[in-house]
């Protein structure tokens, strides 16, 4: 099984959606309840529409139900799968008796002081774990100056002591290669606000996951209807799991 088939089995029960927004650069997923529960993942945008609909049904996802939408993660495309990671984050149900208020960023910078460290995705804090870090290899769909392509993953992932792993590698489809490459050693953290906080993933050679929590439905869904980046979001709580 892949990870993502492994998280979609340990999902228990289900719920009626009641609304999707699609931002700029968030997703969220809300659940009917008291109270009504959201989750939250990148918003990963198709190169083109050509092709037709980015998104099947837009417009009438409602009708779908929470495991209904989750099962999207699989979807080849790949706005539908950022709904679906939003659905699973949104039924998942986290132990945070099992979990620290703790920024991934802090932990990453800890756990890399002096050490060989691998980033992929270029994160806000890179710049600090450069600082930080003994070597800081970046590895990037997009280089910016300093970063390495994404394909030289191979080379460079069975060489750091620390990894840093985005989220939304789930979401595209790369995490189950890329947590294959790294030692059985590594410290891996998957990070971000896609990255579910299920011990499903500590079980497939990652450490911690640093992920979020939606305390405030109405301020998280507001700043992501306004186009808000990840540190624009209010009503949110920094968990991380770890092994």
């Amino acid at each position: 099984m892949t990870t993502i088939d492994e998280l979609l089995a340990d999902l228990e029960g289900d719920a009626p959606v009641c609304q999707v927004l699609v931002g700029a650069c968030w997703t969220a997923v809300v659940l009917e309840g008291d109270p009504a529960r959201c989750g939250l993942a990148s918003t990963l945008h198709a190169e083109s529409h050509d092709a037709g609909p980015l998104v099947r049904e837009a417009g009438r996802l409602c009708r779908y139900s929470a495991r209904e939408l989750a099962e999207w993660l699989n979807s080849p495309r790949i706005l539908e799968a950022s709904i679906g990671m939003a659905a699973l984050n949104a039924l998942l149900e986290v132990d945070e008796s099992g979990c620290v208020e703790l920024n991934a960023e802090d932990l990453v910078v800890a756990r890399g002081s002096g050490r060989r460290v691998a980033i992929v995705g270029h994160f806000p804090f890179t710049e600090r774990v450069r600082r930080e870090a003994g070597t800081c290899w970046v590895l990037e769909l997009n280089p910016r100056p300093g970063d390495l392509p994404a394909d030289r993953a191979q080379e460079v992932l069975p060489q750091a002591d620390v990894v840093a792993l985005t989220g939304t590698s789930l979401l595209n489809h790369t995490f189950d290669d890329l947590v294959g490459l790294c030692r059985p050693d590594a410290f891996v953290v998957l990070l971000g606000a896609s990255a579910p906080l299920s011990r499903v993933l500590l079980e497939r050679r990652v450490t911690a996951v640093s992920g979020t929590r939606v305390v405030d439905v109405a301020a998280v869904l507001r700043a992501v209807g306004e186009g808000a980046t990840f540190r624009q979001i209010p009503g949110k709580r920094l968990l991380t799991m770890m092994r």
